[in-house]
């Protein structure tokens, strides 16, 4: 056949994909939640098959500190230690099918499904690949006693304590507090960052108005999702991860609601510099799928090849260098 075809890129098919993958870079970007804390790893030039391991090293801090010196004293030496962490790279996608009638009568059938369906949904799954690796975290923060409105308790390993109230204003004062004296590097200009549902956040939002929002000079860089400022944590809010934040591993779906038992309130992250990587192979982009049927049958997908994972695990039993530090419950 002659003249321009779908199926040739060079005669008709980047007419349609390459502005169809703009649209989805450009519009997935300003909404993502938790992979804006992801620190993304560049794996475009590795020839990886699904399912290989994409590495990165973390470094510990030197073995012996620095002092004072004698002025006939020999310089001390120290060293330090290199661990190498992984994530597994796999696939990611999802498509919708539609008729070669439906494109004909519609004006523009295909970037309304980008725009309303496919969009979100791959915004969703990939917050979702993100949010699964903040919750491999091995440090629980739960209120003392489970009802205390003041203290924190702080347990090294999952939640042994039942919270049966709402995350508090005083609760992050003591939140802050010990994570900067366990020495975790802040996120960004000197604050730390805490992420979760709007009505996690309801009993301190309303003072968080009042308190600090972004007053600061040069503090000009607003993460999406901020509501404010606390006692040096910056507050974010998502809803693409649900309540409870289970995960569907079967069907991917990220967004299985697990509320806590007594729903008195809901998992929150707080977190300083190096949370999670995010190992990019092949980028999210709209594919057109090659139509069928004489033209009949046609479909769009979106694509994804990459993966997630902690930066600093747990190793043994040296918690150390944890960085990501979730609000949680035994129920």
């Amino acid at each position: 056949m002659a003249g321009q075809l779908w199926s040739v890129s060079v005669l008709g098919g980047f007419m349609y994909s390459d502005e169809l993958s703009d649209k989805l870079r450009l519009e997935v970007i300003p909404v993502v939640k938790f992979r804006q804390f992801c620190d993304a790893q560049d794996g475009t030039q590795k020839q990886l098959n699904a399912g290989d391991q994409f590495f990165w090293n973390t470094y510990s801090r030197v073995a012996a500190g620095g002092g004072t010196l004698l002025e006939t004293e020999v310089m001390p030496e120290t060293n330090f230690t290199v661990k190498q962490q992984s994530l597994t790279v796999t696939e990611y996608g999802n498509s919708i099918p539609y008729s070669g009638k439906l494109n004909n009568l519609s004006r523009h059938p295909v970037q309304e499904i980008i725009k309303k369906v496919l969009k979100r949904d791959c915004v969703e799954t990939l917050d979702g690949g993100a949010h699964a690796q903040f919750d491999a975290t091995s440090i629980a923060l739960q209120p003392t006693g489970g009802t205390s409105t003041t203290a924190v308790t702080l347990t090294e390993g999952a939640a042994t304590i039942t919270n049966n109230v709402a995350l508090g204003k005083d609760h992050v004062k003591v939140i802050s507090d010990a994570i900067k004296e366990r020495n975790v590097p802040p996120f960004m200009n000197d604050h730390y960052y805490c992420i979760g549902w709007p009505s996690t956040f309801r009993t301190f939002k309303n003072d968080l108005e009042a308190v600090a929002q972004h007053t600061e000079t040069g503090f000009s860089h607003i993460m999406n999702g901020e509501i404010g400022l606390y006692e040096g944590v910056v507050f974010c809010e998502q809803t693409h991860v649900a309540k409870g934040g289970a995960v569907d591993t079967t069907t991917w779906t990220y967004r299985v609601a697990d509320a806590w038992d007594n729903a008195a309130s809901d998992w929150a992250f707080f977190f300083g510099e190096d949370t999670v990587a995010e190992g990019i192979v092949i980028p999210e982009e709209i594919r057109g799928k090659i139509p069928s049927d004489y033209g009949r049958s046609r479909g769009v997908a979106w694509y994804y090849l990459g993966g997630f994972g902690i930066v600093h695990p747990l190793s043994g039993t040296d918690y150390t260098d944890i960085r990501i530090f979730k609000w949680d419950s035994a129920a």
